[in-house]
């Protein structure tokens, strides 16, 4: 049985959740007095907020002293009681600036840079490949995943398919086939990857043909 995959923006999810297991407890810890706070600027009890969300009070003591861990579960009946949008709860950037502030990831050499925010679901990813002579390990696992060159070479082996994608040129296969990709040894390779765990798919779509007028 084939081994999961170690490296590449497949593994990048798990090995930001490692590297940033500090910020999210701090971001988590936040959350209680958080809570608090948008309680008693609305004047509740806890007693009324139990009522209004059907969530124990013990359970809601324990959230608002941090003794509880906080989640999604728990978190949206409490901002649907508060009328407050669930960002106000948990402290997510301002819907006002777009911008995705990133923390670079390095793993067995390689430079990832996740561009999505949200869990789950399509994940993307800009990497930086370094030029280096890497042996092919190719490896299965569950989801699909769609490659896009920006600037060097990458080199894909997929199943019986070893191929040189340059500059502008875009692969997208099902990882439960073998695959593996890096370095081609030449120089170093940059490249965006959308990578989805359950199989997901991504879709472009395209502008409608025009209709050309009768009689043209």
């Amino acid at each position: 049985m084939a081994k999961k995959i170690e490296e590449g923006p497949v593994a990048a999810a798990t090995e930001s959740a490692d590297g940033d297991e500090a910020n999210l407890d701090g971001v988590l810890a936040e959350v209680g007095p958080r809570l608090r706070r948008v309680r008693k600027e609305r004047g509740a009890t806890l007693a009324a907020l139990s009522q209004s969300t059907g969530i124990s009070v013990s359970t809601l003591s324990r959230l608002e002293s941090g003794r509880r861990k906080p989640s999604l579960e728990l978190l949206l009946p409490i901002a649907r009681a508060h009328q407050v949008p669930l960002d106000e709860l948990v402290g997510a950037p301002p819907v006002g600036d777009p911008r995705v502030r990133a923390k670079p990831i390095v793993r067995h050499g390689r430079t990832m840079v996740p561009l999505t925010r949200q869990p789950g679901g399509l994940q993307a990813y800009k990497v930086v490949e370094p030029a280096r002579s890497v042996q092919p390990d190719p490896q299965t696992h569950e989801g699909y995943e769609w490659l896009y060159v920006l600037s060097g070479k990458l080199r894909l082996v997929l199943a019986d398919h070893d191929v040189v994608l340059t500059a502008g040129e875009a692969a997208e296969f099902d990882t439960r086939l073998p695959h593996w990709f890096g370095s081609t040894g030449e120089g170093p390779a940059e490249f965006l990857s959308l990578f989805g765990p359950q199989g997901e798919r991504m879709h472009v779509r395209a502008r409608p043909a025009q209709r050309r007028p009768k009689g043209a």
